[in-house]
């Protein structure tokens, strides 16, 4: 973009999740103060909780987060307007996340109700054909309530030859998988990554040297950090706790900044976004900022802010970063967005 600003793209939950959002919303950024503009919704579609781009082209994807989930595609115009380009059903319930493999030609998408994790296949506009693969994950985990069955909750294509790296709530497992390109179709890759039982591992972030990644446990509350062989093996190093607050702690998003120095963790009912110093073989806390809300579903870096969408609190927080010790500032008054669940940059 140009110095007039940044176009942000922001998803949520609609009436059909008991949310209030309309769809997704644009907003125009200014890369110097960090200021959000809000530009009104600009896709009217059903519980686009999670959005991703395609590394090359102007094409936006979103989950549809329904007990018959959907993805929908949609061309990004510059002014930030949406034109769909189609949607499809993703194989299973309550999809959540979704990634485009690295050389743009795959869409992957994890079914949270369901435990799996469905692949389209992308033409040369970006747009999704045909289903080519849907792997169901098997088992359950310690909590009865949560963990009953397999629940996928991200999906990760690894840069280069490795893996795909697939988190799943329910069982306490990343589970590897290699993409056939020319079928489309996910071949496991032995053994799967046992997370500690009962953790409940959300959201996994790849460190940019591509040798450390860092799992959040959503049920425990733990950050736990790995070192990561070329083959795309995990080797646990240590774990330590995602807030310093007393409370019942749900973290969700968790992201390494561009330089690898620091991992931020957003934790929900506690209202925290808490930053780590990534120096040492395991994360260590230097501090936990209070966002404003209680709810903090997620959050995305962009230079040198930090945006929180805080689903409950109907808000966007925005924070300047630190770049020398990490820490955050808050900037400006919350941008009001309505029940705001992924910030897109």
């Amino acid at each position: 973009m140009n110095g007039e600003g940044q176009l942000v793209h922001i998803g949520g939950y609609t009436a059909q999740s008991g949310g209030r959002s309309s769809g997704i919303v644009a907003a125009r950024r200014d890369p110097g103060t960090g200021a959000l503009t809000p530009l009104g919704t600009v896709a009217v579609t059903a519980s686009p909780s999670f959005l991703t781009r395609h590394p090359t082209l102007p094409v936006l994807y979103a989950v549809n987060e329904l007990p018959d989930g959907e993805i929908s595609a949609w061309r990004v115009d510059a002014d930030g307007a949406l034109d769909p380009l189609g949607s499809r059903s993703s194989g299973g319930a309550e999809p959540c996340h979704l990634a485009v493999t690295p050389g743009g030609d795959h869409l992957l998408a994890a079914n949270y109700g369901s435990g799996s994790v469905a692949v389209f296949p992308l033409d040369g506009r970006g747009v999704p054909g045909e289903r080519s693969d849907l792997v169901v994950h098997e088992g359950h985990g310690p909590d009865p309530e949560r963990q009953d069955g397999a629940h996928a909750h991200m999906v990760s294509p690894g840069a280069g030859r490795g893996p795909i790296l697939a988190v799943d709530l329910g069982t306490d497992s990343v589970y590897r998988y290699d993409l056939d390109g020319a079928t489309g179709r996910l071949v496991p890759r032995a053994p799967r990554v046992h997370a500690t039982p009962g953790s409940g591992p959300r959201h996994l972030a790849r460190h940019p040297d591509g040798r450390r990644c860092y799992l959040v446990g959503e049920l425990d509350a733990s950050v736990t950090a790995y070192a990561m062989t070329d083959d795309g093996a995990l080797q646990q190093r240590g774990r330590v706790e995602a807030s310093e607050r007393s409370g019942h702690v749900q973290p969700s998003e968790i992201a390494v900044a561009g330089d690898g120095r620091f991992l931020y963790v957003a934790n929900r009912g506690v209202g925290t976004v808490a930053v780590f110093a990534l120096a040492g073989e395991v994360p260590e806390l230097v501090a936990e900022v209070d966002t404003g809300g209680e709810w903090p579903r997620h959050f995305a870096l962009i230079g040198q802010h930090l945006y929180v969408a805080d689903e409950r609190a109907d808000m966007v927080r925005v924070f300047r970063r630190d770049i020398d010790s990490g820490l955050l500032e808050a900037v400006g008054e919350p941008v009001p967005v309505p029940s705001p669940t992924c910030v897109l940059p």
